[in-house]
C-alpha cells in the first residue's frame, strides 16, 4: 500500500442505483426486486414489525401497563455523589450539577435522595427532596433549598373519615 493508495474508490457522493437498465448492469428485467409477490408490487414497503406474513412478535406478547406522556421526567441525584463532588459550604443547583457532568439531560424536576452519606455542610437546591436525604442534609449541617417549577407531588391521604 502506497500513501496515494489511501482515497482509492473513495468518492465524496454515492451514484444513484439505476434499476430496469439491460440484465448487464445486474439490475436489469426484475429490477432487484425478485419474482412476483407483495415486494414486486410498486408503492409495497414492509413495516418495520414485518415477519412476511406471520403473526409479528410485537402483536404476540400481551401489552401490559401504561405510560404517562404528560408525567414530568424526574433527574435524581444521590448523596454519595453530591459527597465526592463538591467540597465543603459550596452551593448545589441543577446548573452546577450540569456543570459537573452528574445530571445530563433535559428533566423537568430534580429530586435528590438519601442514597449515601453526607459528611459536609452543602446547600442544595432542588424541587424534591426525599425524607433521609433532608435528614441527611440537616445532620451535616447544610440547607436544602426547594425551588419553585413543577409543584411537589403530594400523596393523598388514603384514609376515609
Amino acid at each position: 500500500m502506497n500513501l496515494n493508495d489511501i482515497h482509492r474508490g473513495i468518492h465524496k457522493y454515492k451514484a444513484r442505483k439505476r434499476v430496469g437498465r439491460g440484465k448487464g448492469t445486474g439490475l436489469g428485467k426484475t429490477s432487484g426486486r425478485g419474482h412476483k409477490g407483495q415486494g414486486a408490487r410498486a408503492g409495497w414497503s414492509a413495516p418495520p414489525t414485518f415477519e412476511g406474513g406471520q403473526m409479528p412478535l410485537v402483536r404476540r406478547i400481551p401489552k401490559r401497563g401504561f405510560h404517562n406522556r404528560f408525567a414530568a421526567t424526574v433527574a435524581i441525584v444521590n448523596l454519595a455523589e453530591l459527597e465526592k463532588a463538591f467540597a465543603a459550604n459550596e452551593e448545589v443547583n441543577p446548573e452546577t450539577l450540569r456543570t459537573k457532568r452528574i445530571v445530563r439531560g433535559q428533566y423537568d424536576v430534580l429530586k435528590v435522595l438519601g442514597d449515601g452519606a453526607l459528611t459536609k455542610p452543602l446547600k442544595i437546591a432542588a424541587h424534591r427532596f426525599s425524607r433521609s436525604a433532608l435528614e441527611k442534609i440537616q445532620q451535616a449541617g447544610g440547607q436544602a433549598v426547594v425551588l419553585p417549577g413543577k409543584a411537589p407531588v403530594q400523596k393523598k391521604n388514603t384514609k376515609s373519615e
